[in-house]
Formats: C-alpha cells, sequence, structure tokens
C-alpha cells in the first residue's frame, strides 16, 4: 500500500486527488495539508511513502517544504503536481529535491503512473516542462566526464548512461542483461557515490557530464 499525503492550497483539488487515490486498491491517502508548514509537520507523524506537493502556496512555499522534508527523511518521495511550468519553480523544485515535476493538465492516469514510479524509483517529468530542464542541464555541462567515472566502476557507469537516457530499472536490466534486482543494488551504489538522494539528480549530474550521448 502506498501512503500519499496531499498537499495543495485549493480544497477542491486536494478533494479531487484524495477522490481519484482512494480508487486505487495499492493507494491510500494519509494526510491532506493545505500549506507548506502543515506537510512538513504531517511528514514527520505520517511518514508517507509519497506526497503530492503544490509549490505555490501561502506562507512556506512547496520548493522550501520540499527542502526541509527531504534534508530529514531523503527516502521519502515528493512528486510536484502544480500550474507553473515557470523555470525558476521548476529547477528550484528539482534542486530542492523532487523526484519529479507534473502540470495539473496531466492525465489522471499519468498521475497515477508517476505515483507508483516514483516510489519505485523512477522520475517523471512532464513533457511539457522536460525540455526546459534538460536544456538548463546540457548549458551546464562540465567536462570531463572523467570526474565522474572515475567514482564508478564501468557497471555502474553503464548503468547511470541508461538512467540518464530515460530506461526504467527493469529496461536497464534487459540491455545490460543483469537481474532486476543488481541493477537496483548499482543504482543505489551511484547514489551514494555521487552523494544523490535520488534518480533525478543522478541523471542531472549524469546529462551535465555528457553521459546521455
Amino acid at each position: 500500500m502506498i501512503k500519499v499525503i496531499i498537499c495543495d492550497d485549493q480544497a477542491i483539488i486536494r478533494d479531487g486527488l484524495e477522490m481519484l487515490l482512494k480508487l486505487e486498491r495499492d493507494m491510500e491517502v494519509v494526510g491532506l495539508a493545505q500549506n507548506g508548514a502543515e506537510v512538513v509537520e504531517l511528514a514527520a507523524t505520517l511518514m508517507p511513502d509519497l506526497i503530492l506537493m503544490d509549490l505555490k502556496m501561502p506562507g512556506l512555499n512547496g520548493v522550501e517544504a520540499t527542502r526541509r522534508i527531504r534534508a530529514q527523511y531523503p527516502e521519502m518521495k515528493i512528486l510536484v503536481l502544480t500550474t507553473y511550468d515557470d523555470d525558476v519553480w521548476l529547477f528550484d523544485a528539482i534542486r530542492a529535491g523532487a523526484s519529479g515535476y507534473l502540470l495539473k493538465d496531466t492525465p489522471r492516469e499519468k498521475v497515477l503512473e508517476a505515483i507508483r514510479g516514483t516510489v519505485s524509483g523512477q522520475a517523471f517529468v512532464d513533457p511539457a516542462v522536460a525540455g526546459k530542464l534538460l536544456q538548463q542541464t546540457a548549458s551546464q555541462q562540465v567536462k570531463p566526464a572523467t570526474q565522474i567515472t572515475d567514482k564508478l566502476t564501468g557497471r555502474e557507469e553503464d548503468v547511470l548512461r541508461l538512467m540518464a537516457r530515460g530506461l526504467s530499472n527493469a529496461e536497464i536490466a534487459a540491455q545490460l542483461y543483469l537481474s532486476e534486482g543488481t541493477v537496483r543494488n548499482h543504482v543505489s551504489a551511484i547514489f551514494t557515490k555521487l552523494d544523490v538522494a535520488d534518480r533525478t539528480q543522478a541523471v542531472i549530474i549524469a546529462i551535465r557530464h555528457g553521459l546521455d550521448e
């Protein structure tokens, strides 16, 4: 059962998302919050698997709430669900530790897919903003790639390259003829060696070093 907290300052959005998730047998809405301060408190007491996080809210916004939660609970996943496709909001949310970024006009099936995928370690970014993220990341590309590949084994580098191309663990396992469990172990080692909390941040580093080519 995936335990979810929904954080949004609009009651109609919170209620609509709660109704959507309650229809799913593998999901449970354990809390509702209307601002960043509330969700930080709820995260500490309810320990959800994932938080659906709005960004622009009164008081403590979603970016700062994400930063505080991920600093204290690095395993907790935060999936941004917002109306804002502005570059600043996008980059700030990813830097704060968000595992994915969706816009509120995302179809319901895609929202559910993103929740399940994020909890399992995948990264979901709305196609409408993915181009901005990749363009910004590529413009900050750092050479040489050896700055990070020296930290990784050859197989870990292979896994990171495929992660940067958007492949899931199952797809990486099939391409490299490994078990999915072995791939998960490599991904975990990559996170530790690159000092990142999740797949999104690892992929950003990989792209900056040209490992998506």
